[in-house]
């Protein structure tokens, strides 16, 4: 049994719900042990998820977020940002699945992030098992 550790940026309760409902259905229903963290934006997951697996307590980690376009550059940046922080993570050996939606609007987040319907937050967990079952055969 291995630990994850699911990252989420919380500002939408409600769809931030949704996906940690179907990544810790993922991680659970492999047998494996779950804990959520709370970091203030999706910027912030990347630096979180690197001073957790420095800590040697995870063995592979879920970032949750939703990131909804809006009428400045700022979407860019942020969903731009965050993927990258979490490629070099990945890069580096790190087990992560990537559940951090960004999409145009609240309507495309639901479907998303509904577990009924297209499940990304289970999508994330099962992307961050294979990565860590990936590092168990070749690390």
């Amino acid at each position: 049994m291995a630990r994850f550790l699911i990252v989420e940026a919380r500002f939408y309760d409600h769809l931030n719900d949704m996906l940690i409902d179907g990544a810790r259905e993922g991680l659970r229903g492999a047998g494996h042990e779950v804990d959520v963290l709370t970091v203030p934006g999706a910027l912030e997951i990347p630096g979180a998820i690197a001073l957790a697996d420095e800590s040697e307590q995870y063995d592979g980690y879920v970032a949750i977020g939703v990131v909804i376009r809006g009428e400045t550059y700022h979407f860019e940046i942020v969903a731009g940002e965050s993927a990258r922080g979490i490629m070099a993570l990945t890069m580096d050996g790190v087990a992560i699945g990537n559940g951090i939606l960004t999409v145009e609007n609240e309507a495309q987040a639901l479907v998303r992030a509904d577990p009924a319907q297209k499940n990304k937050g289970g999508e994330a967990a099962q992307a961050a098992l294979a990565l860590y079952e990936l590092r168990q055969r070749f690390g």
